[in-house]
């Protein structure tokens, strides 16, 4: 994720604002940049490459100002250039912005027809112009923002400031984290509130849909109805640990609600505004590999099992599926010219990079698909399509294996179309339904109350079932192995057609069996093994579309309609409730949530 600080001071900021952005460099960036209030001109210093770059353009060009915004940027819309870079103007407004504005397209194509003049290929250079449009209607810094806001579609975080005003700084999120810092006579924003640690301990966090309008020493907050609330503010101890957390409980639960902006970063990263792809150049052809192994652990591993249904589907591509820790041990014999694709959040899991190891001796190509670019699987690699996650500290995985499903799908799409197999009208449809995943899973997010509720009867069960069916199979084990990790409850995934097959027989009135079916092409088939588990007593919690509850033929115990989606990004707009599922019934145990019994975030050892 990109990295935003915004300061309103006294003195001059860009030093200050370059040293904020120094504590978000975690997050990945490959530009940066600052703009500040000249003599009331809005002037910019940009550099592409490391902060460092922008730093020394700074010492030879000295900017000066006391109201600032300063922006780490990873390539979405646009390629690494100092025009695509942030912050982003026009003559009257200066923008940086995380996430990703879905109907930029839209909004640019009216704004050209009034004359505006883009200089970028951003999403985000649009709302400077969209602003600006409103201000020249006469409207307020204020208004003009406010108005602005509701015509946005997507996930972001803002921070904005106006020429001829030097002491107001704008702010907005939604779906992106944004942290307000109060000083004396100063006031800060920034994406995580590490990166205000040097100047404050008194942070504030924006929830959904707020917008803030800073002035010297003082922060008017409104909600997403304009109407001015209040946020409570925290005294921290400027530990990165506890501000990273923000207002929620644990860092899962934060880690669950940036699914929507991370989701959109990646994507962007690897598709175009048009729906073309941008992956970056592999060392293979995928019109001529005759195999694609998989090796992943945990989580990851369940990833690279749903990425086996689309590469098989969509490519027409043999696909096999490895634990890591299993693979080199069976020495498998692997095909010429074949690809062994390598899953990792941390990166550093050992028993991938000896997958690897053993890949490489076998003459593989390998591609990993990971969230630290510079990590050791990284390295090992032949070439590396980065998750743009952003650091991961629950150790449930939940942002990175979205995100790691998002990746997997782009391959998927862009092998399927070397191979013939995938036309070009199907291929944009696909990632269109992706791009809508964001918008859809904010939805979901915003009925969790629907789940707390349930999770409390679900905390009572000893042990819980989850069916689902195709690529929708490996998240029912996903959802097993995120209710057991957190919260020690017994639960195990299988295929809804195996239920006859063993499972039934576990079935009474104190079993929960989750079942996840989307109506598609395989929901009649699951919605006779949800009829069979009714018939037996069991407690049906039933994740569909509307149509799919209005078709299930029974009644199951309690059941939550999901936004209705191409069948084939279904795996990651229901990754999300089984998510919260997991972390509610943990949370009603009264479980360490983020750090769980027995588990580390990173397995580096055999």
């Amino acid at each position: 994720m990109c990295g935003i600080v915004g300061i309103l001071a006294e003195r001059p900021v860009a030093d200050l604002l370059v040293d904020g952005l120094r504590r978000l460099e975690y997050r990945g960036y490959d530009s940066a940049g600052v703009a500040t209030l000249v003599d009331g001109v809005i002037t910019t210093r940009r550099a592409v490459g490391k902060l460092q770059n922008l730093a020394d353009r700074l010492q030879q060009e000295p900017l000066p100002g006391t109201v600032g915004i300063g922006h780490t940027r990873w390539a979405t819309h646009g390629r690494p250039s100092e025009d695509n870079a942030h912050p982003h103007f026009s003559d009257r407004v200066a923008v940086v912005h995380n996430g990703i504005i879905e109907n930029h397209r839209a909004l640019r194509a009216e704004l050209e027809a009034k004359q505006h003049r883009f200089k970028s290929e951003t999403d985000t250079e649009t709302i400077a112009h969209l602003i600006t449009d409103y201000l020249q209607q006469g409207m307020t810094p204020q208004a003009a923002t406010a108005t602005a806001l509701k015509r946005l579609e997507g996930a972001f975080a803002i921070g904005i400031i106006f020429a001829g005003h030097p002491n107001l700084l704008i702010g907005a999120r939604r779906g992106s984290p944004l942290a307000l810092g109060y000083g004396d006579q100063e006031m800060y924003l920034g994406s995580d509130a590490l990166a205000l640690a040097p100047l404050t301990n008194c942070i504030s966090y924006l929830e959904e849909g707020d917008w803030i309008e800073l002035t010297p020493g003082k922060a008017v907050v409104h909600d997403a109805n304009d109407q001015v609330v209040e946020r409570k503010i925290h005294q921290t101890n400027l530990s990165g640990a506890m501000i990273g957390k923000g207002q929620y409980r644990h860092f899962m639960l934060k880690e669950i609600f940036e699914q929507p902006a991370v989701i959109g970063d990646t994507l962007a990263s690897l598709v175009t505004a048009d729906n073309k792809m941008a992956l970056p150049d592999l060392p293979f052809d995928w019109a001529t590999v005759p195999r694609l192994t998989i090796v992943a652990c945990g989580t990851a591993y369940y990833a690279g099992m749903v990425a086996k249904y689309w590469f098989e589907q969509l490519a027409h591509l043999p696909v096999e599926v490895d634990i890591a820790s299993e693979f080199r041990y069976r020495e498998a014999p692997l095909p010429q010219g074949g690809v062994t694709l390598a899953v990792s959040q941390s990166g550093e899991t050992a028993d991938t990079l000896a997958a690897i190891s053993y890949a490489k001796k076998q003459g593989q190509k390998i591609l990993a698909v990971v969230n630290v670019p510079q990590s050791s699987i990284a390295r090992q690699a032949d070439a590396v399509v980065p998750t743009l996650a952003g650091p991961e500290i629950g150790v449930a995985s939940t942002k990175a294996y979205t995100t790691q499903l998002t990746v997997l799908l782009c391959l998927a799409v862009a092998a399927g179309v070397a191979r013939g197999k995938l036309d070009a009208k199907r291929a944009a449809a696909i990632l269109q339904a992706v791009r809508e995943v964001p918008a859809q899973l904010n939805a979901v997010l915003r009925d969790e109350h629907k789940i707390q509720e349930l999770a409390h009867h679900l905390a009572e069960a000893r042990d819980v079932l989850y069916l689902a069916r195709g690529a929708l199979y490996p998240l029912a084990l996903e959802g097993a192995l995120k209710l057991k990790e957190i919260s020690y409850i017994h639960a195990e995934g299988y295929p809804a057609g195996e239920l006859k097959h063993g499972p039934i027989a576990l079935i009474d009135e104190f079993m929960p069996v989750v079942v996840l079916a989307p109506h598609d092409a395989l929901f009649e088939k699951t919605a006779s093994n949800v009829q069979e588990v009714v018939a037996r007593g069991g407690k049906v919690v039933l994740f569909s579309d509307a149509e799919g509850q209005a078709k299930i033929g029974t009644k199951p115990f309690w059941s939550m309609a999901l936004p209705a989606s191409d069948p084939v990004v279904a795996p990651l707009l229901y990754a999300v409730p089984v998510q919260l599922l997991a972390y509610y019934t943990a949370l009603a145990k009264g479980t360490d949530v983020d750090q769980p019994r027995n588990l580390a975030k990173s397995v580096t050892v055999e």
